[in-house]
């Protein structure tokens, strides 16, 4: 006889993701990540939260993370995320999400953390001063993925580790339970065009708001004159733009307002060279200054809007919440009688 694999997952397709509520969100969150929720929306059932559990693994001010968590869900509705379609929550007002951790805590091996190259780059020197959070939050990611049994991750590609680890999870706790297929093995959606913008003051460094330099980023708050101001002081060199994407190779902050263009036009990189070919930055940067207020304004002024009323934020998010939970619920219930757990 030969061994046959075990079944596959065989429920609905569902995307998942999320973001930090730890910082302004900017251009390369806008393109990366959340216009494309917004397509996905209208494609297959979707979940969208804040990440507020993951953000207090380093230290958060008690006094402003509510309203981080309310700006980034501005951002998620300006961008064109719809309530009514998309469930948006805060990760917080779902309590599964930490029993579900917990758990999987008990599933993951050691060794997988270790090997986590993103705790080794946040933690850097101090690695015993960082919070365990920090540490198992691989976990805890897992945890949000199969707690509604998303069969989907748009990520980029500093999570594709997590990803696989949460593929290691899934897998394990199916084949220790005897559950074959109950946990789906999720697979990374590649995000495309405008899914790695860098930063404008270095090309070789992914746009971040973290950055100390403000003017390394356009910050979807930003108003006309800071993003003009920010693209006419953003790092080139003195060469014309060439005809082919082959001559951008060796020129990165080149490449990358080549590559912010195109994004935000919805057209290709080869695309934009074909236009501008030959010319200078000082006629392409004003083009790429207008097109950039021409999109991110709506964006900005809904964004605005919205603050400007927390009780239409919180209503949003109670909504989801509730709707989050009522699909976790049933989940994490046979997660419980699966494990032994007394009363499930």
């Amino acid at each position: 006889m030969t061994d046959q694999a075990p079944p596959a997952y065989s429920g609905p397709r569902r995307v998942l993701s999320g973001v930090q509520p730890s910082g302004a969100l900017h251009l390369g969150n806008y393109l990366g990540a959340l216009v494309k929720f917004a397509r996905l929306q209208h494609e297959v059932e979707t979940f969208i939260f804040v990440a507020d559990m993951h953000a207090i693994t380093v230290w958060q001010d008690p006094k402003l993370l509510a309203g981080q968590v309310r700006e980034i869900t501005a951002a998620y509705l300006a961008s064109g995320l719809d309530p009514k379609v998309a469930t948006i929550f805060p990760q917080s007002a779902v309590p599964q999400h930490a029993e579900l951790a917990w758990i999987f805590n008990c599933v993951a091996r050691l060794g997988w953390l270790d090997r986590m190259t993103q705790f080794k780059e946040k933690s850097g020197k101090h690695k015993e001063r960082s919070s365990v959070g920090l540490y198992t939050y691989p976990v805890l990611q897992a945890a949000d993925i199969l707690l509604y049994k998303a069969t989907e991750v748009p990520v980029g590609e500093d999570q594709r580790q997590h990803l696989e680890l949460t593929r290691d999870v899934a897998a394990k706790f199916n084949h220790d339970f005897e559950v074959p297929g109950f946990f789906p093995l999720p697979e990374a959606l590649t995000q495309g065009p405008g899914a790695r913008i860098m930063s404008l003051r270095d090309g070789s460094a992914k746009m971040s708001k973290s950055d100390p330099s403000d003017n390394s980023r356009l910050n979807l708050l930003d108003d006309a004159d800071a993003i003009a101001q920010k693209i006419r002081k953003a790092k080139t060199d003195p060469e014309p733009l060439p005809a082919t994407l082959e001559e951008l190779k060796d020129r990165p902050e080149a490449e990358n307002l080549v590559g912010v263009y195109a994004a935000l036009d919805g057209r290709t990189s080869e695309a934009v060279l074909a236009e501008f070919a030959g010319q200078g930055f000082g006629a392409f940067k004003p083009r790429l200054a207008d097109l950039a207020v021409a999109k991110l304004g709506p964006v900005s002024e809904e964004m605005r809007r919205l603050m400007a009323d927390p009780g239409e934020i919180d209503r949003v998010l109670a909504d989801g919440a509730e709707r989050a939970r009522a699909a976790a619920a049933p989940i994490l219930a046979e997660v419980r009688k699966i494990v032994g757990f007394w009363g499930a």
